[in-house]
């Protein structure tokens, strides 16, 4: 008889431990995809995570919210936005929702950005590495018996991002100087990360801000190509115009090798493989560019 209640104590106890491990996931919801994936790395079985922005094919800047989204944030422990003006429309979710148990990450302040600063911080290669860090204590807090389990990933997650520094250093080391340009400053961290003389900037934060250049600034940039005074044109996929086409078509009449750039990461990518898969091309495009000069 004991022996049998023994074996029930054992069953109901191991019940109740399978119990409470399913049900003890954190709630994410992070305004874009590539933020949500790094709480994904990071928090693994114990976090259900949910992005608002994620399509790669269509433009970000046109994002209008609605009352899913709303909900998705009142029920959500842990929200990430990027911030730097990027996205403000989260605010307003964030004043209007009912939880005041939201723990709340401003990446751009996690980043020491500020208003006015260049918003695409993820292509600043230390942005992932200090949200995942951040995330690691956030998640320890909220679940403190999974903390080696999310110190394990955090830890996974430094190892494998080190192909990002390590893809960075090479380029820089090869092509560091070069002067490049692009049709909105989406690459600009990165770019300055690799060593890149980034021109045309002016130009670059006109588009980016829906702003008509002036005739003067559209010149200068137009004879950023067509007295090849740059190498590589980074362009922003998710937007078509016939600005950024006009652009494309003067990049190839004078021969300028192109990457295209995204906002929004990739479907079947992870931060590490999406930044890797970038670089990959950066460096593809900087050596056609050099081969067809020798």
């Amino acid at each position: 008889m004991l022996k049998k209640l023994t074996c029930l104590t054992f069953i109901f106890i191991t019940t109740i431990l399978l119990y409470n491990q399913a049900t003890a996931e954190i709630k994410v919801v992070a305004a874009e995809n590539f933020y949500e994936n790094v709480a994904s790395l990071i928090g693994g079985d114990y976090v259900t995570t949910t992005s608002i922005i994620n399509n790669p094919d269509a433009d970000p800047h046109l994002f209008t919210t609605s009352t899913q989204t709303a909900i998705a944030i009142n029920n959500a422990q842990v929200v990430i936005y990027n911030g730097a003006d990027y996205d403000p429309w989260i605010k307003q979710l964030l004043n209007a929702q009912s939880n005041n148990n939201i723990t709340i990450i401003d990446v751009a302040a996690l980043m020491n950005a500020k208003s006015g600063d260049n918003p695409h911080l993820w292509y600043n290669p230390n942005t992932f590495p200090t949200l995942a860090k951040k995330l690691t204590t956030v998640f320890s807090q909220l679940e403190p018996e999974y903390e080696k389990t999310f110190k394990l990933n955090m830890k996974t997650f430094d190892e494998r991002y080190q192909m990002v520094y390590a893809k960075i250093n090479e380029i820089k080391g090869h092509f560091a100087g070069t002067a490049v340009t692009a049709t909105e400053p989406v690459f600009g961290y990165m770019a300055e990360a690799l060593g890149l003389k980034m021109l045309g900037e002016k130009f670059q934060w006109a588009i980016m801000n829906d702003a008509e250049p002036t005739p003067k600034m559209l010149i200068d940039y137009q004879n950023l190509f067509n007295q090849k005074k740059v190498k590589v044109l980074f362009y922003n996929q998710q937007v078509q115009d016939n600005v950024i086409d006009n652009i494309l078509n003067l990049a190839t009449e004078n021969q300028i090798p192109t990457v295209g750039i995204s906002e929004t990461m990739p479907q079947n990518d992870n931060v590490i493989t999406w930044l890797n898969a970038n670089l990959e091309e950066t460096q593809k495009a900087l050596e056609k560019a050099f081969n067809k000069q020798n």
